[in-house]
């Protein structure tokens, strides 16, 4: 009796023993197995697996794409401008036995590394590049992160500059900085307006000499865009040539009105006696 109850113990034993061995590994995780302390080369898949209680140890590394945001870092640019610059590193374990066995707490090398390859990416870099040229300060980042990580096990997926925080003081020069820029392009841009327009001008001058009809259309159109506004008063541009075409004319029949008066027998009269005569003195 008593050994049929061994017997039934050791059954019922065995069977808890059995049992306690299986576990399940989900499809983003992948199981690293240690066998006496010894880790195992090969790698268990997702599903049902059973290790050996007691001898065995099962250490789950997740496969998923790790979103690490980097704290923000003060630092000083190359060209000695106080910043403070925080980011986002995406990474993925690639190895799951190297990044077992090889570093301790992967996550956390991980976030160390970025951290310093980050101030040292600010020590590089210039204002304008932290600004503007962020692509190219994300791939110098990737590659310093990775370099290291490789041997974890760990691959960088992807290294983001999220913000760049400048003191007041610099913010205010940059606004005062595109405020005269803009100012600057407005006036170029100004003055190139005035000499398209004198160039046009003259050209449009240089056509109306040739044909001085188009002037008095000229002329007409703008009387009919002034009467189009409905206004009581209307200015009537007068033509500098037709004045200066009155004064030839008036000069031409002044001249020949003076040999015409010399042929009657007028006495022509002195400069002093038409002074004498207007009470000039």
């Amino acid at each position: 009796m008593i050994v049929i109850d061994v017997v039934l113990g050791l059954a019922a034993a065995g069977v808890i023993w059995f049992g306690a061995g299986f576990r399940v590994i989900r499809q983003f995780e992948r199981g690293v197995l240690f066998r006496f302390g010894r880790v195992s080369e090969a790698v268990r898949g997702p599903g049902l697996t059973r290790i050996h209680p007691g001898m065995d140890r099962l250490r789950k590394v997740n496969m998923q794409i790790v979103t690490m945001p980097i704290p923000a870092q003060d630092g000083i640019t190359r060209d000695n401008v106080t910043v403070r610059v925080d980011a986002v590193v995406y990474f993925k374990v690639i190895d799951p036995v190297r990044a077992t066995v090889d570093v301790q707490d992967y996550m956390s090398a991980v976030g160390q590394v970025a951290q310093t390859s980050l101030r040292s990416i600010i020590g590089k870099s210039d204002l304008d590049d932290l600004l503007s040229n962020r692509e190219r300060l994300n791939q110098g980042l990737e590659l310093l992160i990775d370099s290291p990580a490789l041997g974890w096990g760990v691959h960088i997926d992807r290294v983001e500059i999220k913000d760049v925080a400048l003191p007041e003081s610099m913010k205010r020069s940059m606004s005062r900085q595109a405020e005269a820029e803009r100012e600057r392009r407005a006036r170029v841009i100004s003055a190139d307006g005035e000499l398209q327009a004198s160039e046009k001008l003259a050209l449009a001058a240089a056509r109306m000499s040739d044909s001085p009809a188009a002037l008095q259309l000229r002329l007409l159109e703008t009387v009919v865009e002034v009467a189009a506004e409905k206004n009581s008063t209307l200015v009537l541009p007068f033509p500098v040539e037709l004045l200066r075409f009155l004064e030839t004319a008036t000069g031409n029949l002044g001249r020949k009105a003076e040999p015409a008066g010399a042929s009657n027998g007028a006495p022509a009269s002195s400069d002093e006696d038409q002074k004498l005569a207007f009470g000039t003195p």
